[in-house]
């Protein structure tokens, strides 16, 4: 830590704008504040301000909107956005995700969803005879265009000739940054590349793709890089995991395969994501991608380590990678001790237990910086 005179400088505080959401979205989101809080105590070089924003579905039953209209303004006086969850039966879902999540998306320039598949230690497989060591990739997803642009149109409503035009937009510079940080994500990583398409069917959008993947690959002759259909991507993912190392796909092909990626990794309760704006103009989003479960919220229930993950990845984003990993070797070791787990695990603990052990075993391990 830098001193001056004599004394130590107090660092600046990471400002973090928390939306906790909807169903157990509050109750995760406060596992996240609990982590941060005892990273802060064990490293003095780190601290957090957190506020909470309650832009959810109470929010829109009340305003009719999810977030007020300088919503992005406010978001972008933060270094960082953290969701919980978007989801109540009370708000049509593609209100909420259109008015909120795509939103901040969109409007911070989040091009890069990343999406970590990776099989914990003490986590079961749910493949035969595959281990830690082959269910291990990483998608970068596209995520600001494509199939959820929101281009589109409902032509003669209400008729027998009613009809939804659902336009995807890829241009050629949302296609080439996207390849271009996953390859050189692969180059860093030393791990092969998976561009995934539809070339054979999406006759402009997917040759578009797999054309500026062509070209963009030429520049990077040190990845092994091939490109699948979504189809064949998904084959596989379950039948060959260790194929795969850093998975490139469009909005839509990457939400869906995140998703069977998810269930490779012991389900959505290990599924975190970060939104990132690579730039650096804007500040990213992080979030698990469990949904809102409202049919557990207020139990105690939900699986925290996706949560937990998604701190980590927000830890990474402000420069301290080192925190992501030893956050994630601590939820290791208490998944491998096996005493304290949530239902979806097949243990009694609640949400918070499951956090107090994995602070328990991080500040048992990572010593404060000096």
């Amino acid at each position: 830590m830098s001193e001056e005179f004599g004394e130590k400088l107090t660092p600046l505080p990471y400002r973090i704008a928390l939306l906790p959401g909807d169903g157990i979205g509050p109750e995760v989101t406060a596992e996240a504040q609990r982590l941060l809080a005892a990273i802060a105590r064990l490293d003095p070089t780190i601290s957090f301000d957190v506020d909470v924003l309650a832009w959810n579905a109470e929010y829109y039953l009340e305003h009719g909107s999810m977030m007020p209209p300088d919503g992005l303004q406010i978001l972008g006086e933060y270094d960082a956005v953290f969701l919980g969850a978007v989801g109540d039966k009370r708000v049509p879902d593609h209100i909420a995700l259109r008015q909120l999540i795509f939103a901040i998306r969109q409007g911070f320039d989040q091009y890069v969803n990343l999406r970590p598949v990776r099989l914990l230690r003490g986590v079961p497989s749910p493949l035969v005879n595959k281990t830690v060591a082959d269910i291990d990739m990483i998608f970068v997803r596209e995520n600001s265009e494509g199939e959820y642009s929101g281009v589109g149109s409902i032509e003669y409503p209400g008729t027998p000739e009613e009809a939804a035009l659902q336009t995807s937009v890829f241009t050629r510079k949302g296609v080439e940054r996207v390849l271009h940080y996953a390859f050189q994500m692969a180059e860093r990583l030393g791990r092969p590349l998976q561009s995934v398409s539809k070339g054979n069917a999406l006759n402009y959008s997917g040759v578009l793709w797999d054309s500026i993947f062509d070209e963009v690959r030429a520049q990077y002759p040190d990845v092994a890089a091939e490109n699948l259909l979504v189809d064949a991507a998904a084959f596989h993912m379950v039948r060959t995991p260790e194929r795969f190392g850093v998975v490139v796909a469009s909005n839509l092909f990457g939400d869906i395969l995140t998703d069977l990626g998810a269930a490779l990794a012991g389900g959505l309760g290990f599924a975190a994501s970060a939104n990132l704006c690579p730039t650096k103009e804007f500040p990213s989003m992080f979030e698990p991608v469990h949904g809102s479960a409202p049919d557990i919220a207020g139990r105690q229930m939900a699986n925290p380590i996706a949560t937990l993950w998604a701190v980590g990845m927000m830890l990474t984003d402000f420069g301290y990678p080192q925190w992501e990993r030893r956050i994630i070797e601590a939820i290791e070791s208490v998944l491998l001790e096996g005493a304290v787990a949530t239902p979806d695990l097949g243990g009694t603990a609640s949400t918070a237990e499951v956090t107090r052990a994995v602070i328990e075993a991080l500040s048992a391990t990572a010593a404060p910086a000096a």
